[in-house]
């Protein structure tokens, strides 16, 4: 049977921010979806259905009951766990044509020139024994690869998207959707860190990455591959805050890399692997391989500063979604910000 003839995809954590920007291309292109989420939302559409759970183990099994495969499942879900990672996969290749595995462009190691699906990865090449030990994104993506890798099942397909924005969150390096909306309302300054300024941003427009991974379902040339998804423009994180300057009036200070942890981020061990293993790099990446097997042009894409303005209209419309990004933790990196900025020596 062609991968096509079924034609009903399962998405896991299919509302968030990449999976909130995949169903409506699937539907587009002709795919029943059903769409696991930990929130109640109403359909319009007869070949869209939300199931509202926790997508473990035990509720994809009862799942699978009632149907038995999918033409495609795409998880959205993260499993830094390893060995539940595996028996999870395991799970999903048997139920389905094309199981599509969620790793990140993050995988990448440093490189001097364009990042492409050959890149070696961190896991590859790092002496680093606690970033092996204790990252908890990076590094098992790349394990979930191998796993896939070593499965010995041929109905794969890993997609590695560079940083995704949507109106479900916004990211410029690793300032969220709190100070970006929050601080330029309140007249305050967003802080960033120099050492970012002029890297090229990994990032790019969620609707973008949602369509990509949409055209990757039911291609056979798609199967035991790997694909870096994201937009074909060379922007810096400084060119991404400029938009927010333009759109929201937001002033930016441009500060050093340890007093930005330190002062405008929780400071864990997470947010700092984010910064000296991401962030402070060029990521400029080929996207050659995936359009060529998906047959999308590249000038059909949203470029960011126009994402950016989209998305904050969008916003501006919604208070009950802007509400969500207010948090207490965000309120307490937001105070010890505004901490440092009155003790800092003005410029």
């Amino acid at each position: 049977m062609s991968m096509n003839a079924r034609k009903r995809v399962l998405l896991i954590g299919g509302t968030g921010t990449l999976g909130g920007s995949t169903y409506p291309e699937l539907l587009r292109l002709g795919y029943d979806v059903d769409a696991v989420s930990l929130e109640d939302f109403s359909s319009v559409s007869p070949r869209l259905r939300f199931l509202k759970g926790r997508a473990d183990l035990s509720f994809l099994e009862r799942l699978f009951k009632e149907i038995p495969r999918y033409s495609a499942i795409i998880d959205f879900i993260h499993t830094p766990d390893i060995a539940a990672l595996k028996s999870r996969i395991s799970l999903l290749l048997e139920h389905t044509d094309q199981f599509v595995f969620l790793s990140s462009y993050r995988t990448y190691s440093d490189c001097d020139g364009v990042v492409t699906e050959s890149t070696p990865q961190w896991l590859d090449v790092t002496k680093d024994e606690e970033f092996l030990s204790r990252d908890d994104y990076a590094i098992p993506k790349a394990k979930g690869e191998r796993i896939l890798s070593a499965s010995g099942k041929r109905n794969w397909t890993v997609i590695r998207p560079l940083i995704a924005f949507t109106h479900y969150r916004l990211d410029l390096v690793t300032v969220g959707a709190y100070a970006l909306l929050f601080r330029p309302k309140n007249g305050r300054p967003v802080v960033l860190p120099v050492e970012c300024r002029h890297k090229t941003a990994g990032v790019g427009w969620g609707g973008n990455t949602g369509r990509e991974i949409a055209h990757l379902v039911g291609k056979d040339s798609a199967l035991c591959e790997a694909f870096t998804l994201g937009t074909p423009e060379t922007i810096t994180w400084g060119d991404v805050a400029s938009y927010y300057e333009e759109f929201l009036g937001a002033r930016f200070e441009w500060v050093p890399v340890e007093d930005y942890l330190e002062y405008a981020t929780p400071n864990t061990y997470m947010h700092r692997q984010m910064i000296y293993t991401d962030r402070m790099l060029d990521r400029k990446v080929d996207l050659s391989k995936m359009l060529r097997v998906t047959g999308l042009d590249s000038a059909s894409f949203k470029n960011c500063r126009d994402a950016v303005a989209h998305e904050l209209a969008f916003l501006s419309e919604r208070p009950d979604l802007v509400a969500r990004f207010d948090t207490s933790e965000a309120r307490l990196v937001d105070e010890r910000t505004d901490l440092y900025l009155k003790r800092r020596p003005k410029a």
